[in-house]
């Protein structure tokens, strides 16, 4: 067992940390942003640079700024100047897909926020005013007030935009909105992440007997049979999607901890839904251990495929529920899913974790190749040691303050301590 509150547990959290900075460290591209890595931990492509992963490696290297022995902060300034700069649309405003699609999609700009966020509460130069013009540009173009949910995609120059309508960016916009709303002390981000959840989970999920639908038209009705001829689509596959029910899960109870008295009691209720419904029909469900990518609706596995992100998001989901309720079953599943992740996706030759398994245990690539970045597993290191409440970023902010003066504590309890 792996005991979640033994400083043991701690300290090697904080070592899976370090080690995935180390490996991540590789993905900086001198021109600016940070590149795919394969699965040795070199450069797979310099070209093109996805904003995505540029501003999750911005996020993550900022939170380590404040949290980690290293020296990240050269790293999270690379990451904010690439997305001041070089992935920023100049004329038009906005962030581009990548440096080779000029589109601008709600899922990178939830990350542009969050990696923003991140960077503005640890002091980076110029995160502020990314921050200030990210939340601009998405309140402006994607936020719809009338559903209280947000679209997914413009051209360019914000003259069209597409009629398809997902769920996964607008669970990105959650993260992304708590972590704004805590770093500026604007409760309107913590509100929109409420109307999303609420719409999305409260309604949409539960009226599916707890499996979430992903895709919709632009009246927001679901699309089920959506890409029914691209099953292992990375960001829009087929069916339903196990382990967003476990992120979505997560997130719930974390909004719930930023809403404080003004939280509504189904989050906590739904939560919980979420959770039992992605292990009775996810975990071990064709017989050999881990969660399944995806199910059709009839809860048979469609994509087998094992993610190192169901397994990071699944931890974490333990985590948040046996922090709220201290309801033992929780533990035991964290203890579960960890065993799993450090026997099968840890990669202890090469570093970091093996981005996708066949149901077997074996390292494969049909949906995802190579290791393109540590946004998953460095959270699910990290994340357990901190409570459920104010954002990460805000506690690294004031961790690095801390740590300006003296560093008392293990590294990664300032969690169990700063409330």
């Amino acid at each position: 067992m792996i005991h979640r509150e033994s400083l043991t547990h701690h300290d090697r959290l904080a070592e899976e940390r370090r080690g995935l900075l180390r490996f991540a460290a590789a993905s900086r591209i001198p021109e600016g942003g940070f590149g795919w890595l394969d699965a040795t931990g070199h450069l797979a492509q310099r070209q093109p640079i996805a904003t995505w992963i540029t501003a999750r490696m911005t996020h993550v290297f900022s939170l380590a700024d404040g949290f980690d022995e290293t020296d990240t902060a050269p790293l999270a300034d690379h990451g904010v100047a690439a997305l001041r700069e070089r992935l920023h649309d100049h004329e038009h405003g906005g962030w581009y897909s990548s440096t080779d699609d000029p589109t601008k999609g709600a899922y990178e700009h939830a990350f542009v926020v969050l990696a923003a966020s991140s960077a503005t509460a640890v002091d980076r130069p110029g995160a502020e005013e990314l921050l200030t013009r990210a939340l601009q540009t998405v309140g402006h173009h994607f936020w719809d007030e009338r559903t209280g949910l947000a679209l997914e995609s413009w051209d360019r120059s914000w003259q069209e935009t597409e009629h398809y309508r997902g769920a996964n960016s607008n669970m990105h916009l959650v993260e992304a909105f708590l972590a704004a709303g805590d770093v500026t002390g604007d409760s309107l981000w913590h509100h929109r992440a409420l109307r999303i959840a609420e719409t999305l989970i409260h309604h949409v999920t539960a009226n599916h007997d707890w499996r979430l639908p992903e895709h919709f038209t632009s009246d927001w009705e679901p699309l089920l049979d959506y890409n029914r001829d691209q099953p292992g689509h990375p960001f829009r596959p087929h069916g339903s999607t196990v382990g967003h029910w476990l992120e979505w899960a997560r997130l719930l109870i974390q909004l719930e901890a930023a809403l404080g008295p003004e939280a509504p009691g189904w989050l906590l209720d739904d939560a919980r839904r979420l959770f039992e419904s992605a292990v009775t029909r996810g975990w071990n469900i064709d017989g050999h251990p881990g969660f399944v990518y995806t199910l059709d609706w009839q809860d048979r596995p469609q994509v087998r495929a094992r993610m190192h992100w169901v397994i990071a998001e699944a931890v974490l989901t333990a985590n948040a529920l046996h922090q709220r309720t201290g309801e033992h079953h929780y533990l035991s599943w964290y203890d579960t899913f960890w065993e799993y992740a450090g026997a099968h996706h840890i990669d202890t030759e090469h570093g970091s974790w093996h981005h996708e398994l066949t149901p077997q245990g074996q390292v494969s690539g049909t949906v995802w190749s190579g290791k393109p970045d540590a946004y998953h597993a460095y959270q699910a290191a990290l994340l357990p040691v901190l409570p459920l409440a104010p954002a990460p970023a805000v506690l690294a902010r004031r961790e690095k303050h801390s740590a300006n003066s003296s560093r008392s504590e293990p590294l990664g309890r300032v969690g169990h301590t700063d409330t």
